[in-house]
C-alpha cells in the first residue's frame, strides 16, 4: 500500500487513541497544546492520608505568570521558586476525608493564554489510635455561668481564622515550636473523662511550665488571649490560610497585631485551660482543616 495515502489514517488513529485515553492535557483559550510529559506534578509525603498536609511541586510547560489550582474542594495559590524551576504550595487532606484518588486540578496564566491540567491524588486511610484523658469535669461538661463566654469564644476564633493574609507570609521549612519531647499524638480519638470527644487535633510537647515557645514560621499574630478550653492561646497567621496554635500558655510575649519571624519567642508553656498538667499543645490549621503538624515539620519547601 502506498504510505502516502496511509498516512491520514495512521494520524487519524493515534489523535482517537490519545483522546480516548485522556492523555491531552485541558487546553483554554486555544493556546499552546502541550504533551504530558511537559507537566510534572510531585508531592510530599509520598503517601498522602486524611489529616496530613501535602507539599506540592508543579513543574509547568512555558513561561506562567501565575499557577492556581482547586483541591478537594479547597483554592491553592503556588509560589515559584528560582531554585528548583518550578511552583510550590502547602495543602492539607482533611481528617474527614476518605480512601480514594482525588483530582488535583491546576490552571496556568501564560502570554500564550489559559492552560489548565488535571491529575488524580491518592489518598489512604490512616490509623488513629484511642486514648484516656482524665481532667476537670468543668471541661468535660462546662458550667452553665461560663457557656456565655465559651459562645463568645468561638465568634472571637471564627473572626480571627477568616482574617488570613491572601498572599503567603511564610517561607523555608516549619520548626518545632519547643525543644522538648513529643506525646499526645494527633487525631487520636479521646475519652475526657470517659465521655467521648473530637479527635486530637494537635502535638503535645512536654513542655514544664515557663518553658520558652518559639514561632514555627513567619506571620502575624491574630490571637493572644485567655480561652476557657485552650487557656492562654497564641495564634499565628501564615497566610493563604494557614495557621498554627499554642495553647495552655503561662505568658504572652506577643500582642495581636504582631509581626513575627521564625524562631521567635510568642509565650511561655504552662498547664492553663482543659490540660492534664504543663505542657504545650501545638495545632497546624489550614482553610479550616486541622492537619498532623508533625507531618509539617518534615516537609522541606523549596527556596
Amino acid at each position: 500500500m502506498d504510505s502516502r495515502r496511509f498516512m491520514p489514517f495512521l494520524r487519524l488513529a493515534i489523535t482517537l487513541f490519545v483522546i480516548a485515553t485522556g492523555l491531552v492535557p485541558f487546553i483554554g483559550n486555544q493556546s499552546f497544546a502541550q504533551t504530558p510529559s511537559a507537566w510534572n506534578v510531585s508531592y510530599k509525603p509520598a503517601r498522602l492520608v486524611n489529616g496530613a498536609p501535602v507539599l506540592f511541586k508543579v513543574k509547568a510547560p512555558g513561561t506562567l505568570s501565575q499557577l492556581q489550582a482547586e483541591w478537594q474542594g479547597h483554592s491553592v495559590v503556588f509560589r515559584k521558586s528560582e531554585a528548583c524551576k518550578c511552583w510550590f504550595a502547602l495543602a492539607g487532606v482533611a481528617l474527614s476525608t476518605k480512601p480514594g484518588r482525588y483530582p488535583l486540578h491546576l490552571e496556568a496564566e501564560s502570554g500564550k493564554g489559559r492552560l489548565q491540567y488535571q491529575q488524580e491524588i491518592t489518598v489512604a486511610a490512616a490509623v488513629y489510635p484511642s486514648t484516656t484523658i482524665k481532667v476537670a469535669s468543668e471541661y468535660v461538661e462546662p458550667p452553665k455561668e461560663t457557656l456565655a463566654r465559651i459562645e463568645e469564644e468561638q465568634k472571637v476564633k471564627k473572626e480571627a481564622f477568616a482574617s488570613s493574609a491572601s498572599q503567603s507570609l511564610w517561607a523555608g521549612p516549619f520548626q518545632p515550636p519547643a525543644d522538648t519531647p513529643t506525646s499526645g499524638v494527633f487525631g487520636s480519638f479521646r475519652l475526657y473523662n470517659g465521655a467521648k470527644r473530637n479527635q486530637h487535633a494537635g502535638l503535645d510537647y512536654h513542655a514544664a511550665i515557663g518553658t520558652p515557645v518559639h514561632a514555627t514560621n513567619a506571620g502575624t499574630i491574630i490571637l493572644a488571649r485567655p480561652l476557657y478550653f485552650e487557656g492562654n492561646c497564641v495564634a499565628i497567621d501564615h497566610g493563604q490560610g494557614l495557621i498554627t496554635l499554642y495553647f495552655h500558655l503561662s505568658e504572652f510575649k506577643v500582642k495581636e497585631g504582631d509581626k513575627v519571624d521564625r524562631g521567635q519567642i510568642v509565650a511561655l508553656s504552662g498547664g492553663t485551660g482543659r490540660s492534664t498538667g504543663p505542657h504545650l499543645h501545638f495545632a497546624v490549621r489550614w482553610q479550616g482543616e486541622y492537619l498532623n503538624p508533625a507531618t509539617l515539620l518534615k516537609l522541606v519547601p523549596p527556596q
